[in-house]
């Protein structure tokens, strides 16, 4: 049975893609995924500072740091709950380095896959296909070769909630956008169990994950972009 973990009605948030659809009605209108938007396409090194870190927070982030460099691949359900309450559910796919796919299941045919340079959106049902560099992403950071979040990413929030372990992340340059919020267990190890991404306009995207399992063979196959007019086509 698939168990869908939740925390308090404050996390319950959604987010936005379409810049031009959130000018009109941003929680109406605009497309949520499960990939935040408003990042840079590099690290800034010198961006803004995190908030100071006890010595338990900093073993958190290093532990989630951890948990992130030594995934193979991940697999599962998913349920995304965006701004206007609407959710949707799916499976996905993970490969380190950069690689995932997102199908959501019927009635919609969404699909989002990166191949680990880029994104795509592509839905089949209105032929329409959006691409933006991985990069621009905050799973460059997550899903990168060499993931460290205390180098890479700035650190405004770690707060434990029973034995789960809450990390927020922004982007280091202070003209970047981006937020995502991680929810990780920590009992008995440290896994992911949801996430929260965050746009300019404040609006947020929750995708809550179940069923995963790590470290399983994935054909590299499911993750080449391919033409919107045959995206499911194996």
């Amino acid at each position: 049975m698939k168990h869908f973990p939740s925390l308090a009605s404050a996390l319950v948030l959604a987010t936005a893609f379409s810049a031009t659809a959130l000018a009109a009605d941003p929680a109406k209108n605009a497309t949520a995924t499960p990939v935040g938007p408003g990042w840079s396409a590099q690290v800034a090194p010198d961006g803004s500072s995190s908030i100071a870190l006890d010595v338990q927070q900093t073993q958190d982030v290093n532990s989630v740091s951890k948990y992130f460099n030594e995934l193979k691949t991940l697999k599962g359900e998913f349920v995304q709950t965006a701004a206007d309450g609407k959710v949707m559910k799916g499976n996905f796919l993970m490969m380190r380095p950069g690689m995932f796919r997102f199908n959501y299941d019927r009635p919609s045919r969404q699909l989002i896959i990166s191949d680990g340079t880029y994104l795509a959106i592509q839905d089949p049902d209105v032929d329409s296909e959006d691409r933006v560099a991985l990069d621009q992403t905050p799973f460059r950071i997550l899903l990168g070769k060499d993931v460290d979040l205390m180098r890479d990413a700035r650190i405004v929030e770690v707060q434990q909630i029973g034995e789960s372990l809450l990390l927020a992340l922004e982007d280091k340059s202070p003209d970047a956008t981006g937020r995502i919020t991680l929810i990780m267990s920590k009992t008995p190890d440290m896994q992911l169990k949801e996430w929260i991404t965050t746009d300019a306009q404040g609006l947020d995207t929750r995708v809550q994950v179940a069923d995963v399992v790590r470290d399983e063979p994935v054909e590299k196959s499911k993750f080449v972009i391919k033409s919107v007019n045959n995206p499911f086509k194996q």
